[in-house]
């Protein structure tokens, strides 16, 4: 037998509900890589979007392309070193804010890809068990993938409320 016999469509009578299980089985496998391509798509949209510096943007709707710098009354002023330590915050800051999201992408690439490789793995499964006249249904996979999407919509929820406490506390500590 040539090695790539086993890679050769197999050709099924037409007995009973053979083909529309085997139909029905391909559109199942079909939904799994179109979750999974979504769960993708999104991890590199909220990348891409991670990667914009919103506080600038909004500078620039707000006073135009070339925001006017307001003058120091003095060449070197007493306030300097203090305005650069809280610029490195700053720039510290945004540089923690840019890291946070790279869990969530990755956290969304893994449940994609988790979903495609599952997906694949099912459809085959149910074609051998379907040669055999038997089924087996998606339990394992359908629990998974439910707790890992309510884990990630739990863990977004939670950081944003997380982030919009530590914001109305900052604007309750400023004057």
């Amino acid at each position: 037998m040539a090695p790539w016999s086993r890679l050769a469509t197999p050709v099924y009578k037409n007995t009973g509900s053979v083909a529309r299980d085997h139909l029905a089985s391909e559109r199942t496998f079909l939904a799994w890589m179109r979750t999974g391509l979504g769960f993708v798509a999104l991890g590199i949209a909220v990348e891409r979007f991670s990667q914009l510096d919103l506080e600038d943007l909004v500078v620039v709707l707000r006073h135009g392309p070339h925001p006017q710098r307001q003058p120091s009354s003095s060449p070197v002023s007493s306030s300097a070193p203090r305005q650069r330590n809280e610029g490195e915050d700053k720039n510290a800051e945004k540089e923690n804010e840019k890291k946070k999201p790279q869990l969530l992408v990755g956290t969304l690439l893994g449940m994609g890809s988790g979903s495609i490789v599952y997906g694949t793995a099912r459809y085959f499964s149910n074609l051998r068990a379907l040669e055999r006249g038997l089924f087996k249904p998606a339990f394992h996979g359908v629990a998974l993938l439910g707790a890992a999407v309510a884990g990630l919509a739990g863990g977004v929820y939670g950081d944003t409320l997380k982030r919009r406490m530590r914001r109305e506390r900052k604007d309750d500590e400023e004057p």
